[in-house]
C-alpha cells in the first residue's frame, strides 16, 4: 500500500513539474524548483521500486519524510496550490499514518496543513472564501486518519492471519499424528497382534495338555512346536513390518505385486492348511508398484485370507490379480458362510472388529476402491480391490 502511495506521487509530480518550472522566476528560483523536482521524484521512485529495502529506513527516521515534505512544499510554492501537485500533499499524512500510526499522522497532517495555509496566504490573489483555503488542509487531516485506520486494520489482519496459520499448523500436526497412529494400529493389528494372539492360544493349549491327568507326549510336542513356530512368525512379521516401513521412504524400490501376492498365498495355505490358489488374470503386465502402495494392497489381500480362515469356515480360497482396462484388480474369494445380512462398517467398528474397517481405510489411503460381499458368486465372500493404473505413475516435471 505504501508503494502505491509513492506511485501516485510519481504520476502527480510528473504532471505538475512543467507548471512549476513555467511559474518559477529565472535564475536561482528555477534551479531550486528543478532540484526539488529531481530530489522529490527520485526519492519517490526509489521508495516505489525498492520499498522492502528502504522502507525500514524511513520507518526508523521520520525526519526523512519531513525533509521530503519540505522539498514538496517548494514545488507547491512554484506550481501554485491550484495545480495538480496540490493533491499530492495528501499523500504525506496518508503515508505517515500507514508507517507511523496515529501520532505520526497527526504530526505530518498538521505540518502539511500548515504549509498549505502558508502557501495559500502568500499568494498575490488568494481565494476569498475560507472553504477554498481549508479544503486541502482538511483533506490532509482526513488522509492521516485514513492512513492510521488502514494501519490498524492491516496489523489486526496480520495478527489474525498469523493466529490462523498457527492453528492450521497445529491441526496439521495433530492430523498427521492421528493418521500415523491409525496406520501403525492397522499394521500391528494385521500382522504381529494376530500372530501373538495365536501364540497365546497355543500356549494355553500347551498348558492344558501338561496339566492333564494323562499327558500325551506327542500332543505336547506338537503344541510346543506350534508355539515356537508362532513366536518365530511374530518375530519375522515384526522385522518385515520395520523393513517395509523403512522401504516406504524410498520410492525407487518398486514391488512386483503379482509375485509377492503368489508367495503370500502359498504361505497362507501352508500355515493354515486351507487350500488357497493364486492365478493371474488380465491381458497386460502389471507395472511396478511403489513400496507404500504395494504394502497396502498386499496387506488387504492377506487380511482377506486370514479373515476367511478365522470366521467364514470355507473349503477353499481363490486369489487372483491382474490388469483389467485401466485398473489393477485384486480379488480374494472364499466359499464360506459370508457376512451377516445388513452388516455395516460402523457396526463392525463398534463391535471391535477392525479387520474389515482397516481394509477399507487402507484402500482409501492409496486411492483404491474396495468391494466386500458376494459379488457374482452364489455364496461366500469376495474382497475385490481396484486401483487405477494412473496412481502407480509419478508425474515428471
Amino acid at each position: 500500500m505504501c508503494r502505491q502511495v509513492f506511485g501516485f506521487r510519481l504520476a502527480m509530480i510528473a504532471l505538475a513539474t512543467p507548471t512549476a518550472l513555467v511559474n518559477a522566476n529565472d535564475g536561482l528560483p528555477t534551479r531550486l524548483v528543478g532540484a526539488a523536482v529531481v530530489v522529490t521524484f527520485m526519492t519517490s521512485y526509489v521508495l516505489f521500486r525498492d520499498w522492502e529495502r528502504f522502507g525500514p529506513l524511513l520507518l526508523r527516521h521520520p525526519s526523512l519524510l519531513a525533509l521530503d515534505t519540505l522539498f514538496g512544499a517548494l514545488l507547491l510554492i512554484a506550481a501554485g496550490p491550484g495545480s495538480t501537485l496540490a493533491y499530492v500533499s495528501v499523500c504525506t499524512p496518508l503515508l505517515a499514518g500507514l508507517v507511523y500510526g496515529w501520532r505520526g499522522a497527526a504530526v505530518f497532517a498538521s505540518l502539511q496543513a500548515l504549509l498549505l495555509l502558508l502557501i495559500h496566504a502568500a499568494q498575490e490573489n488568494p481565494a476569498p472564501g475560507i472553504t477554498e483555503s481549508a479544503l486541502l488542509p482538511g483533506l490532509c487531516v482526513i488522509a492521516g486518519a485514513v492512513g492510521s485506520s488502514l494501519r490498524n486494520l492491516m496489523l489486526r489482519f496480520g495478527a489474525a492471519t498469523q493466529a490462523l496459520t498457527t492453528v492450521q499448523a497445529r491441526l496439521a500436526v495433530t492430523e498427521a499424528v492421528s493418521a500415523e497412529r491409525a496406520r501403525l494400529a492397522r499394521e500391528m493389528h494385521d500382522s504381529v497382534a494376530k500372530t501373538l494372539h495365536g501364540v497365546a492360544l497355543a500356549a494355553d493349549g500347551l498348558t492344558t495338555s501338561t496339566n492333564a491327568d494323562r499327558m500325551d507326549p506327542a500332543l505336547v510336542r506338537h503344541q510346543a512346536a506350534l508355539v515356537a513356530r508362532s513366536a518365530r512368525r511374530a518375530a519375522a512379521e515384526s522385522r518385515e513390518l520395520l523393513a517395509d516401513l523403512r522401504r516406504e521412504a524410498d520410492p525407487d524400490q518398486a514391488t512386483d505385486v503379482l509375485v509377492e501376492l503368489a508367495a503370500r498365498t502359498r504361505d497362507f495355505s501352508a500355515r493354515s492348511g486351507l487350500p488357497a490358489v493364486y492365478r493371474p488374470t488380465g491381458a497386460h503386465a502389471v507395472p511396478p508398484v511403489p513400496p507404500a502402495v504395494a504394502r497396502q494392497l498386499l496387506t488387504i489381500a492377506s487380511e482377506a485370507m486370514e479373515n476367511a480362515h478365522r470366521h467364514a469356515r470355507p473349503t477353499r480360497v481363490d486369489v487372483s490379480a491382474g490388469v483389467h482396462g485401466d485398473l489393477l484388480r485384486i480379488s480374494v474369494y472364499d466359499d464360506g458362510r459370508g457376512l451377516p445380512p445388513g452388516t455395516t462398517l460402523e457396526q463392525l467398528r463398534r463391535a471391535g472388529h477392525f479387520g474389515l474397517v482397516g481394509m477399507v481405510e487402507r484402500a482409501a489411503s492409496v486411492g483404491a476402491r474396495i468391494r466386500i460381499g458376494r459379488g457374482g458368486h452364489p455364496q461366500g465372500t469376495e474382497v475385490r480391490l481396484e486401483l487405477p493404473l494412473a496412481a502407480l505413475t509419478t508425474p515428471t516435471a
